[in-house]
């Protein structure tokens, strides 16, 4: 099973005992992926449209909580019209408003209702990457103004979602690790929100110890490199001037060097006697490698 699947899985088990919260994400359902069949002279039945057992289940509990409505079955018009009313999908002239829409303001009055919505959009219209790879988090809309009202819900509780417009349809998406992590919180995904900690957690280490292995390989590179340059030009003043032409304490530094040629700096630094400092050290290279490059021009 897919990441995206546990989460729906345990989202579809999470519901609300408060009959407002229910509602809100029984709208979002409905707006996201609702379908309403109708036949002559009445309504025939409502469903989703998704394939996901999990919402489809956690759909039919809604239903039949708040309205007492089996889905996919023909529904009578007194108890779909009461449905259709309470979710505000239907004027004050019996018109039914074209789902695929924002659900209405009055029923995401408290921030509640409002996981209940999240929670409901994700499980028709969301998927998410599994965290052990990227981060990513999608929620796909019909419409702009579907995406612009999740956009805000989820910028309520100091979510920054973006907006792309694919194939005639707007995703909404978040790519930040730690934002998807408090959307799973948000939405009562706790057991998957706990998984992906986790991994976030072995992918930080992980990171942290390729970094630090790598600053100390590059390190260990430019010591080297460094020491290579410092041999090679000792070597350079030793067979054209001689390092007996060189002051005693940069003939020193020669000698101890061309001894010790693998030795760091502060190694360096406590063959001396009495030990010289690592700027010590690094000074007095420094001095021997200009001489070689002014030996070198003028030589």
């Amino acid at each position: 099973m897919s990441f995206s699947s546990k989460v729906k899985e345990e989202m579809s088990k999470s519901v609300s005992s408060a009959r407002h919260c229910q509602l809100a994400e029984l709208a979002a359902m409905i707006e996201f992926g609702g379908r309403i069949s109708f036949k002559p002279g009445g309504f025939k039945s409502v469903d989703i449209d998704t394939d996901n057992e999990d919402a489809l289940n956690k759909f039919g509990v809604l239903l039949k909580k708040t309205y007492d409505i089996e889905a996919s079955e023909s529904v009578s018009d007194d108890k779909l019209k009461a449905l259709l009313e309470g979710l505000r999908l239907m004027d004050a002239s019996g018109a039914v408003k074209i789902i695929n829409g924002p659900v209405s303001q009055v029923l995401l009055k408290q921030s509640c209702c409002k996981r209940a919505f999240l929670r409901g959009a994700y499980l028709c219209r969301g998927s998410m990457s599994d965290p052990k790879g990227s981060y990513h988090l999608e929620i796909v809309c019909d419409t702009m103004a579907q995406a612009s009202q999740l956009t805000e819900v989820l910028s309520d509780f100091e979510l920054e979602a973006k907006i792309v417009e694919r194939k005639s349809r707007y995703v909404v998406y978040i790519k930040e690790g730690e934002s998807i992590v408090d959307f799973l919180g948000i939405c009562e995904a706790h057991v998957a929100l706990m998984e992906m900690e986790n991994d976030r957690i072995v992918k930080e280490v992980r990171g942290t110890v390729n970094r630090r292995v790598n600053c100390e390989a590059a390190n260990i590179t430019k010591t080297v490199n460094a020491a290579a340059r410092q041999i090679e030009d000792i070597e350079y003043l030793r067979d054209t001037c001689g390092l007996d032409s060189l002051p005693d304490n940069l003939k020193e530094m020669a000698l101890i060097r061309l001894e010790y040629p693998d030795a760091t700096l502060p190694e360096l630094g406590k063959v001396f006697n009495p030990p010289l400092g690592k700027s010590g050290v690094n000074h007095r290279l420094r001095r021997l490698s200009e001489l070689a490059d002014r030996e070198r021009i003028h030589g």
